[in-house]
């Protein structure tokens, strides 16, 4: 494995040290060989849980991104029209949006998904946890 995409609480679990990242996770993103990517939907998803106060995370947005996802050199995936036709045929086996955007954006472009999340499983893209 040479490219993956973080599910947003496995970047998040990651930053901030979180017990319940699994040791693979953390070794894989701790990987300097290893192509991480964070798609654009999971910054708004943080942006927005962050500004109606679900998300706390010490510090302004701006800096978050900086410091955690630039810094880091973690690629931001952004969100495209195939990534969103993809969406459109998505089956419902799961409802939450930004999920459904992560799983379609992995199956357009070919990545394995870092999560805990086991209803991604439901769906033709390689998981890892």
């Amino acid at each position: 494995m040479n490219r993956i995409l973080l599910d947003t609480h496995a970047f998040l679990w990651f930053v901030f040290d979180h017990p319940q990242l699994s040791q693979r996770a953390d070794a894989l993103i701790s990987d300097d060989t290893i192509e991480k990517y964070l798609s654009i939907a999971s910054l708004w998803e943080i942006a927005i849980k962050q500004q109606i106060g679900k998300l706390a995370l010490g510090m302004d947005f701006e800096t978050f991104l900086r410091d955690f996802v630039i810094a880091r050199k973690i690629e931001v995936l952004t969100l495209d029209p195939p990534h969103l036709i993809a969406y459109a045929h998505l089956p419902l086996h799961h409802r939450d949006p930004f999920d459904r955007l992560l799983i379609a954006q992995a199956r357009v472009a070919n990545l394995p998904i870092l999560t805990a999340d086991r209803d991604f499983a439901s769906y033709e893209i390689a998981v890892t946890w």
